[in-house]
């Protein structure tokens, strides 16, 4: 069945209070979704974020970013005043998150609505059901406030090791703390599954997204080193990224731990199953960040302040999908399958069954060695235009070189192609593609340009920025994308 979705971080939703949240907005754009014959919403990863605001360096594999909490909910349920939340200054500029001011203004307000808290059932019954998470987490948040937000890698020795004795302390001294950031998982799970209720009656599906990797700072490796490569120091031995290619001479250190594969081997691949477990009762489908890191994974010594030096090790193969399909039952999974893919990369997404990627933006740029274009593509694969790490299409198009505006125009035969009609251009030549799923980035729904862009892998500074602004998003916009998804058979007219 061929279908249709759009790409936006919940971040990037309109709404009141200075970032995209589970407000009115988020139901609203699920009614434009379904106006436009669309089938899919997909975001990014929802963890909460830190030190660079990647949604994919967070805290917590399982935990909820609390800046998504919705504050008229808040407001509704009695725990909060609107005046409380206009007091507060979010950021200014409606088009950008501010996340300065974000960061102090939601811890303010957040405390208020936590203060005037009353726990009842519902509430004791998440703290009970989501103990072999929550706890690790909500422990690891109130240390790391008190040693000035730092990561668990330079906390005292005592913190450090989970000393037993320390840690029923830390539980007495810092209960209200601990408290805290649990009701703050309450409030983001009760508000994300209401919002996804409510998808569901719409017909319209979630597209999850997870990083391959933990962060280091987080309470994941904090509370299960044994999962990662540490040394007798706890400390990385290795970390992940990417070698040198086209993009980048030096390649991408990204960082995270990498998993000791021989240990989860031994479990039976348990912590893989719960969190992929965890993931569906949150997502409809849930694309994997990173496909390749299953076959082979780059390892980098840590310390190494680029990625040159790395080498590729085995990682665990189909059997890992094997284990999970027969815990789990069929998985409804995308594979980010992008960039250097070899021989054995594609045997085990034959041998899983997912769809990979195909990336129109990368099928036209000399760089890149993959053949993404459209005559290459079967219909077990998800087009895109691009995706949060691509430029908009538009921008895309004004920085490319003449030669490759000129394949273009001719592959689409086209030869009067205007920058202000590329996008849409593009999204046609996606919409028409064999593939069963196809994903568009509202930026190149919208025909903006770079300004919009969601990130810039490997750069830090003005990422994950981006917002709608309020009424952006029109009903001659929503038909035009409507009569695309009729045009191209990927809408059920019956």
């Amino acid at each position: 069945m061929r279908e249709c979705g759009i790409l936006l971080p919940v971040s990037a939703l309109p709404s009141k209070y200075g970032i995209g949240c589970f407000s009115r907005e988020a139901y609203e754009f699920i009614d434009q979704l379904k106006k436009a014959g669309q089938s899919y919403w997909q975001i990014l990863p929802l963890g909460p974020t830190g030190y660079g605001n990647s949604p994919y360096q967070s805290f917590s594999s399982y935990a909820g970013n609390p800046y998504f909490i919705d504050l008229e909910t808040l407001v509704q349920e009695g725990l909060i005043t609107e005046q409380d939340c206009n007091s507060l200054d979010y950021g200014q500029v409606e088009d950008r998150v501010s996340y300065d001011k974000l960061y102090t203004a939601r811890a303010v307000i957040l405390r208020k609505a936590f203060n005037n808290f009353k726990a009842d059932a519902d509430y004791n019954e998440f703290i009970s059901e989501n103990a072999s998470w929550l706890d690790d987490y909500c422990l690891y948040m109130a240390i790391k406030m008190q040693n000035d937000g730092e990561s668990w890698i330079n906390w005292p020795l005592k913190y450090r090791n989970r000393d037993k004795e320390t840690m029923e302390k830390v539980k007495r001294e810092f209960a209200t703390e601990i408290e805290f950031y649990q009701f703050q998982q309450y409030q983001f799970y009760k508000q994300w599954h209401a919002l996804h209720k409510y998808a569901t009656k719409n017909n319209i599906k979630i597209i999850g997204d997870i990083p391959i990797y933990v962060a280091l700072d987080s309470s994941d490796t904090w509370a299960d080193p044994v999962l990662y490569q540490f040394g007798g120091d706890k400390l990385p031995t290795a970390v992940s990224g990417c070698p040198p290619d086209g993009f980048s001479k030096t390649g991408q250190l990204w960082g995270s731990p990498l998993y000791n594969w021989e240990y989860h081997k031994k479990t039976g691949y348990k912590w893989w199953t719960d969190r992929i477990a965890y993931c569906f009762k949150l997502y409809d489908t849930v694309r994997i960040d990173h496909f390749r890191g299953f076959d082979e994974y780059y390892s980098i010594p840590y310390g190494d302040k680029d990625a040159v030096n790395g080498t590729w090790m085995p990682g665990p193969g189909k059997e890992l999908f094997e284990t999970l399909e027969k815990k789990l039952g069929k998985l409804d999974i995308i594979a980010e399958d992008l960039g250097f893919v070899t021989n054995s990369v594609r045997e085990l997404l034959d041998a899983a069954g997912f769809p990979g990627m195909k990336v129109l933006q990368l099928a036209f740029d000399e760089r890149e060695s993959a053949n993404y274009l459209p005559y290459t593509h079967t219909r077990n694969c998800v087009v895109y235009t691009g995706t949060h790490d691509n430029n908009t299409t538009r921008g895309w198009y004004n920085d490319i070189d003449e030669a490759c505006k000129m394949f273009i125009r001719d592959y689409i035969n086209k030869p009067d192609i205007i920058e202000e009609n590329i996008s849409w251009n593009m999204i046609s030549l996606a919409m028409s593609s064999v593939a069963e799923l196809c994903i568009i980035p509202m930026q190149d729904y919208l025909n903006l340009g770079s300004s919009a862009r969601i990130n810039t892998p490997s750069v830090l500074g003005n990422n994950w920025e981006w917002r709608l602004t309020k009424n952006s998003i029109g009903d001659r916009i929503l038909g035009r994308i409507r009569n695309l998804a009729v045009t191209y058979g990927r809408i059920n007219l019956k």
